[in-house]
């Protein structure tokens, strides 16, 4: 077992970056609160997903890649950069309008749920120094001679620890108090999470 104990650095590392605020978070606890808890763990769900393909891309060499193909990079963040612009749009433009009681949505429309999961996805996928920051922990902390299957459960951990955070921020944040709270100060709560998105969209696209 003493061959698995790097994982334990590894795990504590993504977790500590999953829970970090950023996007990501804006995202669920937007759908959250102004939607249905349902399309939250959905969306949490995509995250995990999303959470996952980096593990796999930087397991595979993708952090190496990236850093000696800067150009790579540079699309990368261009193409995050203006996904995240156009969320921050999404959430502005709806900013006032009325709460949805939408309990029986997901039964009704099952594109509806599919749709919420591709939005968890892409939020995710739309940030390339995610994979810069899963790469450089994978390569400060994987030893060289690790195995398949050490690679293949980080990549299950990683999905595990992003859609239990998110899950639990969903849940959280879909309670009645808190669609209460967010009723009361929609438009700020949205003008200004759909702000600060836009904001971090348009610096990673203009850093690049």
């Amino acid at each position: 077992m003493n061959e698995y104990l790097f994982i334990l650095p590894i795990s504590l590392a993504l977790l500590l970056g999953v829970m970090s605020p950023g996007p990501s978070f804006l995202v669920v606890a937007n759908a959250a609160m102004s939607h249905s808890r349902k399309k939250a763990l959905f969306i949490s769900l995509g995250m995990g997903l999303g959470a996952l393909v980096f593990a796999f891309l930087a397991s595979s060499g993708l952090y190496i890649l990236l850093k000696a193909m800067p150009a790579l990079f540079l699309v990368f963040k261009i193409c995050g950069g203006l996904y995240l612009c156009y969320l921050a749009y999404k959430i502005i433009s709806h900013a006032k309008s009325p709460l949805k009681q939408e309990e029986k949505t997901l039964t009704c429309k099952e594109e509806s749920a599919y749709r919420f999961f591709l939005i968890g996805l892409f939020t995710q996928l739309s940030n390339p120094k995610t994979a810069i920051v899963i790469g450089g922990i994978f390569a400060a902390f994987m030893p060289e001679n690790a195995s398949l299957f050490s690679y293949a459960l980080l990549c299950f951990i990683a999905f595990v620890l992003d859609a239990s955070w998110y899950s639990i921020v969903a849940l959280t944040l879909s309670t009645k108090k808190a669609q209460k709270a967010y009723s009361r100060y929609q438009s700020y709560i949205n003008y200004l999470s759909g702000g600060i998105m836009g904001l971090i969209g348009a610096k990673l696209a203009i850093s690049a």
